[in-house]
């Protein structure tokens, strides 16, 4: 089965960091582009960051620019997303989501798989 696992998530102070992971299971994330996508209670769910198959294009939202950033660990199957310098509007379930021969988009209809999300709460 091809499954999609989010960790990291948590409750952390403004200005502080986390850590998100991506661990793919059922599937080699070397054949596929992976996403980051947040979504807060009312609003639309908003794509963050995405890398593509082979890890030598990335993306990231213009909200996120210069304070997260993706990677990937082949070895471990698993994508991370390293966020930093927090802000309140962060502040979303994250989810990441798989999608099979693409390059890197932050469109979320464009995705195959998707895991179930990690609260992230940033809050003083």
């Amino acid at each position: 089965q091809f499954q999609l696992a989010e960790s990291g998530g948590g409750l952390v102070q403004p200005g502080g960091s986390l850590r998100l992971s991506c661990a793919a299971s059922g599937f080699t994330l070397e054949h596929y582009a992976i996403g980051w996508f947040r979504q807060a209670p009312g609003k639309e769910r908003e794509g963050v960051s995405c890398v593509n198959y082979s890890g030598s294009r990335t993306n990231y939202a213009d909200s996120v620019w210069g304070r997260f950033s993706i990677s990937k660990d082949n070895a471990k199957n698993t994508v991370y997303l390293q966020m930093n310098s927090l802000k309140p509007e962060d502040t979303a379930i994250y989810y990441c989501a798989a999608m099979g021969y693409g390059g890197c988009t932050l469109a979320a209809a464009i995705y195959d798989y998707w895991g179930q999300g990690t609260q992230v709460t940033v809050s003083s």
